[in-house]
């Protein structure tokens, strides 16, 4: 579990990497299932609904680049997703959920039970120790926020 929850931290530093401008994120909890372990990351910059296409359109093709398959898109104006599998069978995913909040999940393939660490990957928004939920985006970008809310 700990080599895919690595692998899974991989996959999503590269797609993030890929954004420019770049967002701020913060990490989502990471969950574990009998023989699944799931990495989150959560983007706190406020992506408008006139770039979120845009911020979509720049994943997708890295993704698609990348030699990962679309197994779903959703074209819901409001809530759009990209859903993807990567050659070696973990599940990606870019939602954009409540608020415009833009979400990032990776669920790994069935591994070997053991321990997760937490992820050595430094997120790039401040988030509370102490805070339960994640708040909605607040950090402005002249450009992802550009033309709305």
């Amino acid at each position: 579990m700990q080599d895919a929850a690595e692998r899974a931290d991989g996959v999503l530093d590269d797609v993030l990497a890929v954004i420019e401008p770049s967002v701020h994120w913060v990490h989502g909890p990471t969950t574990t299932g009998s023989c699944t372990v799931t990495r989150r990351r959560t983007v706190m910059t406020v992506v408008s609904p006139q770039r979120r296409g845009s911020l979509l359109g720049v994943v997708d093709r890295f993704w698609q680049k990348s030699g990962y398959r679309v197994t779903a898109i959703n074209s819901h104006v409001d809530a759009p997703a990209i859903y993807v599998r990567t050659r070696d069978g973990f599940q990606v995913s870019l939602t954009v959920a409540d608020k415009g909040q833009v979400h990032f999940t990776v669920d790994s393939p069935c591994v070997r039970h053991s321990e997760v660490a937490r992820s050595t990957s430094p997120a790039t928004a401040f988030l509370d120790p102490d805070t339960e939920l994640i708040p909605r985006p607040n950090i402005h970008s002249d450009f992802w926020s550009a033309g709305g809310s």
